[in-house]
């Protein structure tokens, strides 16, 4: 395979599973293309074009010719400086890492984290909640996060595996999209009734097992108990980082009764406390794990995966 296709198959399979539907998201191109043609020429040069074909901008090849071919990657949740250097190093050994493929993003796809977050209006409108509020609730929470984004050093691995010329790619929002889809579809077509139903549910699953028993990283109940009942189950995974804490209160006056996330802040879990939503965690490396791995499945053919960074290749096709 070359690095385009992995690229781009992951994109599209990203935008397949997004939870707004694929209608949604080919209005949001096509709004994109609209902004794009009213703008002036001299402003034009500075705009990412890849927003053009690609809604999610944490997800990016940041270094290497799209055209070159792909036999081995090394794949990690986060991959940094060290992660490039053990690439190097397995390279010197004999085992040369034709591309490194992180999940969280490195380079402009980090510094534009930030703007994959309007996907959550969307979101939380299809869960009840009306756009004018959702929209109202987002924007202060984008605007946080873009600012806390400014000031941060973000090409620092990109520019190691520059030096050392190994490709580079991040994707990040299409796999978030694919655990979201894979766990919201489970619990809708299940309907659990008990918070512990959900647990079991979760325990199921390799990736969540597995984090049980080896790194104590498990499903856990951060609000309500395992005794309660679930009510309407909420997947919240995607659309770049933590979303508004306003928005527990909007979710339970629109009816969800349990969210499953992957992380959440303290002020965060209080609101969700105040407003009487169960939470559970279901683990923020072992949610990235599933994702990654039903891209990768949907996506890779004759391509060698060589693991690091908290992820652990498995095969479902």
């Amino acid at each position: 395979m070359k690095i385009k296709d992995i690229y781009e198959k992951a994109i599209k399979r990203g935008m397949e599973l997004d939870p707004r539907g694929i209608d949604e998201v080919r209005r949001e191109l096509d709004h994109e293309k609209k902004d794009f043609d009213s703008k002036k020429e001299k402003d034009k040069k500075f705009y990412d074009t890849e927003k053009l074909a690609n809604p999610y901008a944490d997800s990016r090849i940041l270094y290497g010719d799209p055209e070159r071919e792909v036999k081995r990657i090394l794949v990690g949740i986060d991959m940094e400086i060290g992660e490039v250097l053990l690439a190097d190093r397995l390279r010197e050994r004999g085992k040369p890492i034709d591309l490194i493929l992180a999940h969280h993003p490195e380079g402009r796809a980090m510094a534009n984290l930030y703007g994959v977050m309007d996907m959550q209006s969307g979101i939380l409108l299809k869960y009840g909640v009306p756009i004018n509020i959702a929209e109202d609730i987002m924007d202060e929470r984008i605007r946080e996060v873009e600012r806390r984004l400014m000031p941060a050093n973000h090409t620092r691995a990109v520019d190691a595996a520059r030096l050392l010329d190994i490709p580079m790619m991040c994707l990040h929002t299409p796999t978030d999209n694919a655990v979201t889809e894979f766990l919201q579809r489970m619990f809708d077509e299940k309907k659990p009734y008990y918070i512990s139903d959900i647990m079991d549910m979760l325990r199921d699953i390799p990736e969540y097992s597995a984090a049980s028993r080896e790194t104590s990283t498990g499903p856990k109940v951060v609000c309500g108990s395992e005794k309660r009942k679930a009510g309407k189950v909420f997947v919240d995974m995607t659309g770049g980082t933590g979303g508004s804490k306003k928005a527990f209160e909007n979710l339970a006056a629109a009816g969800v009764g349990t969210v499953v996330g992957m992380h959440i802040s303290e002020d965060h879990r209080k609101e969700a406390e105040k407003n009487h939503v169960n939470v559970i965690i279901a683990g923020h490396i072992s949610s990235d794990t599933l994702g990654i791995n039903l891209i990768l499945d949907h996506v890779l053919t004759d391509v060698e995966v060589v693991e690091t960074s908290g992820f652990r290749r498995i095969i479902r096709t």
